[in-house]
């Protein structure tokens, strides 16, 4: 009968731990998505940058091939220095764009909060979980755990 009861409790607690362990895990999923939140706009901004750049760049070698040919085919200075230039000035742009864009990928930062949080409650757990199952496998004397120097 003593077995019985102390199995219920033993249960009731591990149960309890459960539901425990269920709560610390949704509030930390809750934690992780308002930290990750700015992160990812930040990260969504650095590649819009980087979109705008290649399409910068694409275009830029678009007319920098428009001017390598008028220049093969016509060698007047007027048109193909004039593509070139727009070429040039397109590039520039498009440096300029990547510049930035990877400035604003750069400040997204792993959920240190977070992952600090979660590696706490771990350690609680286990901690809780040992405790837990060292008081159900210790002696009992009239109800009460006994330690070990009071075994002797």
């Amino acid at each position: 009968m003593a077995d019985q009861a102390t199995d219920g409790r033993v249960g009731d607690l591990l149960k309890s731990i459960s539901d425990d362990v269920k709560l610390l895990v949704r509030d930390e999923v809750e934690l992780a998505k308002a930290e990750l939140v700015p992160s990812a706009r930040n990260a969504g901004i650095g590649a819009g940058f980087f979109g705008g750049a290649g399409y910068f760049a694409i275009s830029a070698m678009l007319i920098l091939y428009f001017a390598a040919a008028y220049g093969l085919i016509a060698l007047g200075l007027p048109a193909w220095l004039a593509f070139l230039i727009v070429g040039v000035v397109l590039l520039v742009v498009g440096g300029v764009l990547a510049l930035i864009g990877r400035s604003r990928v750069k400040q997204v930062k792993p959920p240190e909060r977070t992952i600090s949080v979660a590696n706490e409650t771990i350690a609680e757990v286990k901690a809780a979980t040992n405790r837990a199952l060292a008081a159900a496998k210790a002696p009992q004397i009239e109800g009460r755990v006994v330690g070990r120097r009071e075994l002797r």
